[in-house]
């Protein structure tokens, strides 16, 4: 299993920008789909975006396509997410979660499908 660590959360005002930040460690990074998911008080957990292992494909939510960007850098075992234009209903809880299949060919964007989760790092948006 991978072990992961968000960063990079805070309190912000509408239209800004913050970049999340997600460290693994334990099992091999380089060849497992990543994604980003959030939960808001009182919602269910949401996705948000995807990348896969090689970083040729990335899948986003309607509601982020086009402000957020998912990016990864195998060398250092971190997965990114530079969020701009952030709104106040982008405020939740944001979490990163490992494919638990090694070079899967295919992205998913299930919550069901992803088995390693960090903790969290909570992103607040002020209007």
């Amino acid at each position: 299993q991978v072990q992961l660590v968000e960063s990079g959360g805070g309190l912000v005002q509408t239209g800004a920008s913050l970049r999340l930040s997600c460290t693994a460690s334990g099992r091999t990074f380089s060849g497992t789909n990543m994604g980003w998911f959030r939960q808001a008080p009182g919602k269910e957990r949401e996705f948000v975006a995807s990348i896969s292992w090689s970083s040729n494909k990335a899948v986003y939510s309607d509601s982020v396509k086009g402000r957020f960007a998912i990016s990864r850098d195998n060398a250092k075992n971190t997965l990114y997410l530079q969020m701009n234009s952030l709104k106040p209903e982008d405020t939740a809880l944001y979490y990163c979660a490992a494919d638990p299949l090694y070079g899967r060919v295919t992205l998913r964007i299930g919550v069901e499908h992803y088995a390693s989760w960090g903790p969290g790092t909570q992103v607040t948006v002020s209007s």
